[in-house]
């Protein structure tokens, strides 16, 4: 009878004692599976733009599916919701390289004509109000700062789209709970406003006439 309670306790010890281990064993799983989630919100630095087809496509498809700006600025951002981390640093360094690619005076000279006066960050939100017409009109322009008379709306007197300068910043934001700015690697993207050319102007709005010589179309319909 002794020894029957003796082996009785025994089993009894190490069935607590296999549980207790499987308990713990469970616990140090979550605990890593948690570590592991977290390991894949953190991204590497990067400079890789997103590829150019997919970057207008979700353009395109922002300019079909809404009517005015902000619904345009919305969808933007949870299309870019659905990329990863990296495909979202790249639509912004995306839109950084095409920036860059229409700082320039004759361009400029276009934004002044047609919005009546264009400062610094003015010349920047306009060229994100032409990125968000789309990839046809933004070359058609970047070509011929004339062509932004197809682009003209009766009644429209800002062409601006300050928004756009944010939608990857904050769909970043939203799904990483971290800083874009922080996760690009500026060693190696340098075609960003940091790098802007020194640009030499042959206009001046204090010479009217010589805006006419850049942007003629625009300066004879929309000048003032």
């Amino acid at each position: 009878m002794k020894n029957s309670a003796i082996k009785l306790f025994s089993l009894l010890f190490v069935s607590h004692f296999t549980m207790g281990q499987t308990n713990v064993e469970n616990q140090d799983l979550a605990i890593a599976n948690t570590s592991t989630f977290g390991d894949t919100i953190a991204i590497a630095k990067s400079s890789e733009m997103l590829n150019e087809d997919l970057y207008w496509t979700i353009v395109e498809n922002s300019i079909k599916q809404t009517t005015n700006q902000e619904d345009q600025e919305l969808f933007l951002i949870s299309e870019i919701e659905k990329l990863s981390p990296k495909e979202m640093i790249g639509f912004r360094l995306r839109t950084d390289k095409l920036l860059f690619d229409t700082y320039n005076e004759n361009l400029w000279c276009a934004a002044y004509i047609i919005n009546g006066g264009c400062s610094d960050g003015g010349f920047e939100y306009f060229r994100c109000w032409l990125i968000a017409k789309g990839k046809d009109a933004f070359y058609k322009v970047k070509d011929n700062p004339d062509a932004l008379i197809n682009l003209v709306t009766k009644g429209q007197e800002n062409y601006e789209f300050e928004g756009f300068w944010y939608v990857a910043m904050n769909a970043f934001k939203n799904k990483t709970d971290k800083e874009l700015f922080s996760y690009i690697d500026y060693d190696r993207f340098v075609t960003n406003d940091e790098n802007y050319p020194v640009l030499k102007f042959s206009w001046n709005v204090d010479e009217p006439k010589t805006m006419g010589v850049i942007c003629p179309i625009l300066f004879k319909n929309l000048w003032k």
